[in-house]
């Protein structure tokens, strides 16, 4: 633990109070910003997309399981992987927690992943989830919302890019341009009169909202440990020990 400055409980209440002020302004401008996310315009998905599930092919429409939204997690588990992405996977370990409350809101949450189903369903039994996941390996899913690429899109500069990563694509089982031909993100989509539209959509920092365990480690002593950015593995990936990891 590294040295910090102490404090009577007299300062640090004085010194808390004067923080809750600007999390309170936090707090008023997060909810200005949801309501613009709730006002931005809905663009109609015309292109007919047929997913494959545990249950059999699924359109996108099928997708919402009979509710009026949809939120999608763009999972990164490309064809060449042989497991999921370990972030994507940090993230997915809180949907089955979440997915229920999400129904009552007339809201189904599901993740994608290019994939083939057998190799998505394979990885899910080994990390214990239940939620809901679709290969979107058939259809142009993936390329039309921006989350997969060629090997030769990213070739120009994937050399740029932390040495570290690789511990990520070797935890996903491919390399490192591999890894980077598939992109993170979540999207929002609503059906109404039979027809389905895209309503909001977001990538990099702005998935800080289903990291959830990023929230709370912004809340105690050390923070995020920022500087060791990829510490992050599969759940079943790491030791016993305070901090440690295998």
């Amino acid at each position: 633990m590294p040295e910090h400055r102490i404090a009577t409980r007299d300062e640090w209440d004085a010194a808390r109070a004067e923080l809750l002020k600007h999390e309170k302004e936090l707090t008023r401008k997060s909810d200005e910003l949801a309501r613009q996310r709730r006002e931005l315009p809905w663009v109609p998905i015309e292109k007919e997309y047929t997913f494959q599930t545990a249950d059999g092919p699924k359109s996108l429409a099928e997708l919402f399981d009979g509710r009026s939204q949809l939120v999608v997690y763009h999972f990164m588990f490309g064809p060449e992987f042989e497991f999921g992405c370990p972030v994507c996977s940090s993230i997915a370990d809180s949907f089955d927690g979440v997915a229920e409350h999400l129904k009552a809101r007339d809201v189904t949450m599901i993740a994608i992943s290019r994939a083939p189903i057998e190799k998505l369903l394979a990885f899910r039994e080994r990390m214990g989830w239940n939620f809901n996941w679709a290969s979107s390996y058939d259809t142009d899913f993936n390329w039309d919302f921006g989350h997969s690429s060629t090997r030769e899109q990213v070739s120009d500069w994937v050399d740029q890019v932390p040495p570290l990563v690789s511990n990520f694509a070797s935890a996903a089982g491919t390399d490192v341009a591999g890894y980077f031909t598939e992109g993170p993100g979540l999207s929002a989509f609503a059906r109404a009169d039979e027809q389905v539209y895209l309503t909001y959509l977001t990538t990099a920092r702005g998935l800080e909202v289903v990291m959830t365990y990023y929230g709370i480690l912004d809340r105690v002593a050390l923070g995020r440990g920022e500087q060791d950015p990829f510490w992050i593995r599969h759940h079943d990936r790491y030791d016993n020990t305070p901090g440690g990891r295998t």
